[in-house]
């Protein structure tokens, strides 16, 4: 099957915050609000400019706002940048339409109009139910708006709910985090997505870290979190198919899926990113170059496929590459993993030629269970992924 004809999914990064949380390591910009319409219509034409390159009309069958807050677009921005989509590609009849926002952002209004648009999934930045933890955090909601968040979605008709957590917190304990999860379990989401934190330079934590003020966090209690929570998971009904995602049955994000499976996606907006036509590719990050560059004056050119005026870097997958990510994205997929089948499929040659020292070397630490014709990772080795992860790279 080739590039073109696979359906794609289409990123479209929305960077504005009211507020960047302390932990945050995304291409986000706070109080830049007034950037908003101008940025929506210059998505729009680096939409145009991609999707007319393309040697033939292409499908999408996943579109995913992602950011920042892209619940601070209003309704009718959507509707414009989704008219554009839906006018310069192919959507199939269950394409999925994603939006990440902030539980402090929205309304019922505000919901149901997104569902009049075709939104399907919402899924909503959690991160913790005590009040304490979410200042440390520096988010702007509490859990009343958690609540009432997740009660406007199912009025309004939204059967495809997702809700963030993040585990590992400074000085969190083990009781804190199962109380969040048993929380969150009472609101019936379709779908969770829990992340371990990660301490990042040039965070606020990272500053905080760096000069003794934060406590970091200890990464054993962390992988107890983790095993505590994928148990209770599994004994109220949802299946684990990728290390940090939990869901009910055919509730599985297909937009992420995308991505695992190293299927082609296209990114639109500031600081996005794709992969399409064998290529990868990133966008400028800040917002005004961004503007700047999808001008009238500077788009008013031909670009080759998928690249846009937006674009700073490409960079061209060879097969050899495309095999080592496809191992590392494969595995995360922890039901899935990687065929054997679906290898030999995509690259002409035996999984086992290519990577046979390497997963038996796993597979000796009990890291990797290999039946000869799917490869992933055993419970300990979701634990120690990244040990798993690098030996696929040079």
């Amino acid at each position: 099957m080739t590039d073109h004809r696979t359906p794609y999914s289409v990123y479209i990064h929305i960077p504005f915050c009211v507020h960047r949380c302390a932990y945050c390591d995304f291409n986000t910009y706070a109080g830049m609000q007034s950037l908003m319409p101008a940025y929506v219509v210059a998505i729009c034409r680096e939409i145009e400019i991609v999707a007319h390159s393309a040697p033939q009309l292409l499908t999408a069958h996943t579109i995913f706002f992602g950011g920042g807050t892209p619940s601070l677009l209003s309704a009718r921005q959507f509707e414009s940048i989704l008219k554009v989509i839906q006018d310069c590609f192919t959507l199939t009849e269950e394409v999925e339409i994603s939006l990440e926002a902030n539980p402090g952002t929205v309304s019922m209004e505000y919901l149901r109009n997104l569902q009049s648009l075709g939104f399907n999934r919402i899924s909503l930045g959690v991160q913790s139910i005590h009040t304490e933890e979410l200042r440390l955090l520096g988010r702007i909601h509490d859990t009343y708006d958690v609540i009432e968040a997740v009660n406007w979605a199912r009025q309004v008709g939204f059967t495809n709910l997702n809700l963030d957590l993040i585990f590992g917190l400074p000085e969190q304990t083990l009781e804190r985090w199962q109380a969040t999860v048993e929380f969150i379990l009472g609101l019936k989401p379709d779908h969770l997505s829990l992340y371990a934190l990660t301490v990042e330079q040039g965070t606020a934590f990272g500053r905080w870290a760096k000069q003794g003020l934060l406590p970091i966090p200890d990464p054993d209690i962390g992988a107890d979190m983790y095993e505590q929570a994928g148990e209770t998971l599994e004994k109220e009904g949802y299946k684990q198919y990728e290390i940090s995602n939990w869901a009910k049955a055919g509730r599985e994000c297909q937009h992420n899926l995308q991505y695992w499976r190293g299927l082609p996606y296209l990114g639109f907006g500031a600081g996005a990113h794709g992969f399409a036509n064998k290529m990868r590719i990133a966008n400028i990050i800040r917002i005004r170059s961004y503007l700047e560059r999808l001008s009238v004056k500077n788009s008013n050119r031909d670009f080759p496929f998928p690249v846009s005026p937006a674009t700073v870097s490409k960079t061209k997958i060879s097969k050899w590459v495309e095999m080592q990510e496809t191992m590392m994205t494969g595995l995360r997929l922890t039901r899935e993993g990687v065929s054997a089948e679906e290898f030999l499929k995509r690259f002409e040659v035996d999984i086992r030629e290519v990577f046979g020292k390497e997963i038996d070397e796993l597979y000796t630490m009990g890291l990797l269970v290999w039946d000869g014709q799917v490869v992933h990772l055993t419970k300990r080795g979701r634990l120690l992924g990244n040990q798993a992860f690098m030996r696929f790279v040079d």
